[in-house]
């Protein structure tokens, strides 16, 4: 990653035990971690805190973040929602260093109960290594963004 090493996090309840364990392997690694929340076990709506973290990414506060809750579609359609933002969840390699490399997106999700501890780590560092690689993907973001410009305000 080129960019400054700084990452946003956050999760629900649902997904409390994998954003911890992703936090202290992030910190491991030199990333500076904005933990968003969420910090016990009590349940909250993954929307409050999936908002939180695609607004600072969409702000330009960081250049990534990580959202965690049971499946995540959630997290990843929370964010979507968020103008400049794109989303995607991982399950594989091979989503997980596309995300970045054909799409360009700048938040992963992941699913606590979908996705072991030891293959996140290892799909966030593919994600993290990973560069938009232009090409003849950047047409295709470009359309994407151009669809969001369309619809969407910019975040405030």
């Amino acid at each position: 990653m080129t960019e400054k090493k700084s990452i946003a996090i956050g999760a629900d309840h649902l997904g409390l035990e994998l954003k911890n364990t992703l936090v202290e392997h992030l910190k491991a690694k030199g990333y500076e971690v904005n933990d968003m929340g969420v910090v016990d076990s009590n349940p909250v709506d993954y929307p409050d805190i999936g908002v939180k973290v695609a607004e600072a990414v969409g702000r330009g506060d960081y250049p990534r973040g990580i959202l965690v809750c049971g499946t995540g579609a959630g997290m990843a359609i929370t964010a979507n929602k968020v103008p400049g933002v794109r989303a995607v969840p991982v399950m594989d390699p091979y989503t997980a260093e596309r995300a970045m490399a054909s799409n360009n997106a700048q938040i992963i999700t992941f699913g606590q109960l979908i996705v072991g501890p030891a293959v996140a780590k290892m799909l966030t560092d593919i994600w993290l290594n990973a560069e938009f690689q232009g090409g003849r993907s950047a047409p295709k973001v470009a359309k994407m963004d151009a669809i969001d410009e369309k619809y969407r305000k910019p975040v405030k």
